[in-house]
């Protein structure tokens, strides 16, 4: 199975969503992480009974690029702030869920859902 690591500026939201869909061994970071899971995508994926309430955002470190398989950025690409793009990465420029409602950031997860199911 690849080891795949998404990801996102703050790991608070769409790369969080990629890890949690478990069906490939994922790890996700932030190149700026925020202090805590953005509630709103908590929510959003605990309606498809994944529960992410407890996960913290982690700080991207150069190990955990060494140790990927694939690397896809999140739509982070703002070069300065996402060092993600200095290795092959794939960018899937998901828009950001920071401030949107649940049925938006319910767009969001079914476009990674999908995404990560094409896996």
């Amino acid at each position: 199975m690849k080891h795949i690591l998404f990801v996102c500026i703050h790991n608070s939201g769409r790369s969080q969503m990629a890890r949690a869909q478990g069906t490939v061994t994922a790890e996700s970071d932030g190149t700026i992480p925020s202090e805590q899971v953005n509630p709103v995508v908590v929510e959003a994926m605990g309606e498809r009974d994944i529960h992410i309430g407890n996960t913290r955002p982690k700080f991207l470190t150069p190990e955990m690029i060494e140790r990927a398989d694939r690397v896809i950025t999140m739509g982070c690409s703002v070069e300065d702030a996402c060092s993600g793009l200095f290795v092959p990465a794939e960018d899937w420029r998901l828009e950001d869920p920071a401030g949107k409602p649940v049925d938006q950031v319910r767009e969001i997860r079914n476009e990674i859902e999908a995404r990560v199911g094409a896996f």
